[in-house]
């Protein structure tokens, strides 16, 4: 085979990868998030608290989720990372069918934690075999095509959810979004190619594997690691947030329906969201380059752009004021996604890629997506003796302050970068 010829062939693998791994990441997101928008008919359903859905949505899943995270990583750094997605695919899509079955809130629980189990296998290994697959100087672009996953498996999941809740109940809406999950991992088991490790760097991989601990000592001796995992996870708790009761709060402030609301909040999370993470991850590309304290600086400077713009979020009497409100804030807030996952790998050597990964996911999602929809469902119980129904609102506008303080951080960690990057293996 020429050298063409060669590159040709990697060239196209490592699209399809890509592809094939941006739909499983929007299984992924479909899955986790279509019970936001089925929040209030199951809180009526079966007669639980905002404080009981908070933790259905946040801390059950969250704590299996961030928590196997890891040792699933340790297992996907020295095994083959792409049978482990199938595995992990496959589990979660079948439990997201099963949280239809559910008739209290403990069935729905164990429900939830079985997609955090599966969801576990899902990003490390991913986020190691782009890494494989894209040289440093494409990755963070790499990464946020891989994360427009989220956003578009929040818009699929709010506008399935939505509409089929309307027509046929929120227990139709967990089988319809769980089962086509399962032909997908077969997809990803029999078509996608497991890249040989430093693949893009054109680096043999001869190291021994380290241990967890020795990966979190080797990255908390990052100061530029320890600001940017504590400023994503602030990020993440306002966003998780919000992305997990701002359906609820557009149905008690506004009365609208489920089905108008997984229409509009939906295009507004899809598009302006999967726009925000693209554009997160070009200019911390671009910026970064030249000068690679930008390569986190770019999100610190979008995340205090946002703040005002919640504010009118949250204070706005109109419903279309209030929805068109959210387009820049959900922009601005997608661009953490891309370089703080980029430049993770960045400063990783090779065999502790996928862990470095889980243990940045483990700090983002504890903190972001166990406490963020937790703590606004608390405050919202917390305040509804005096604002009633709006209580929710300003829950949500109480915690979107945080953003100020995740900024702070993403400075602190741009200062400390050139120095941690990690330059051979």
């Amino acid at each position: 085979m020429s050298s063409t010829t060669q590159h040709d062939h990697i060239h196209r693998a490592r699209h399809y990868a890509l592809g094939i791994l941006v739909v499983v990441y929007t299984f992924n997101f479909i899955d986790r998030q279509i019970l936001s928008i089925l929040l209030q008919p199951v809180k009526d359903d079966l007669g639980l608290s905002d404080t009981a859905m908070g933790m259905l949505t946040g801390f059950a899943f969250a704590a299996f989720y961030a928590t196997l995270g890891i040792p699933i990583a340790r297992f996907a750094d020295r095994s083959n990372r792409r049978n482990l997605i199938a595995w992990a695919l496959g589990i979660w899509s079948l439990m997201t069918a099963v949280s239809g079955l559910a008739q209290n809130f403990w069935h729905l629980l164990l429900a939830r934690i079985g997609v955090g189990i599966g969801e576990a296998g899902c990003s490390p290994p991913a986020h190691s075999m782009i890494a494989d697959y894209y040289p440093a100087d494409q990755r963070a672009t790499a990464l946020g095509i891989y994360s427009l996953g989220i956003p578009f498996g929040i818009m699929f999941g709010l506008f399935a959810g939505g509409w089929i809740n309307e027509f046929f109940g929120w227990r139709a809406a967990f089988f319809v979004v769980g089962l086509p999950g399962i032909l997908l991992a077969l997809l990803v088991r029999f078509t996608l190619r497991e890249p040989p490790r430093g693949m893009a760097e054109g680096r043999a991989d001869v190291s021994d594997q380290p241990g967890v601990g020795e990966t979190l000592r080797y990255l908390w001796a990052k100061k530029s690691f320890r600001h940017m995992s504590f400023a994503a996870a602030l990020t993440a708790f306002v966003g998780y947030g919000f992305v997990t009761w701002a359906p609820s709060f557009l149905a008690r402030s506004y009365g609208m329906g489920t089905g108008e609301i997984g229409t509009w909040f939906g295009l507004i999370l899809g598009i302006p969201g999967g726009i925000g993470i693209a554009l997160g991850g070009y200019f911390a590309d671009r910026f970064g380059a030249r000068d690679p304290r930008w390569f986190l600086w770019t999100t610190a400077v979008a995340l205090l752009l946002a703040v005002p713009l919640n504010v009118f979020i949250y204070l706005s009497t109109d419903s279309t004021a209030a929805l068109l409100a959210m387009i820049l804030p959900v922009l601005l807030g997608n661009f953490y996604q891309a370089t703080t996952f980029s430049q993770t790998q960045g400063i990783s050597a090779l065999r502790m890629r996928a862990v470095a990964a889980g243990i940045l996911l483990f700090i983002i999602n504890i903190i972001g997506l166990g406490l963020g929809p937790q703590i606004v469902g608390i405050l919202s119980d917390l305040l509804n003796p005096r604002y009633g129904d709006e209580s929710l609102r300003y829950a949500l506008l109480i915690c979107s302050f945080l953003y100020v303080w995740a900024a702070a951080h993403y400075f602190a960690a741009g200062r400390h970068l050139k120095d941690d990057l990690v330059v051979d293996g």
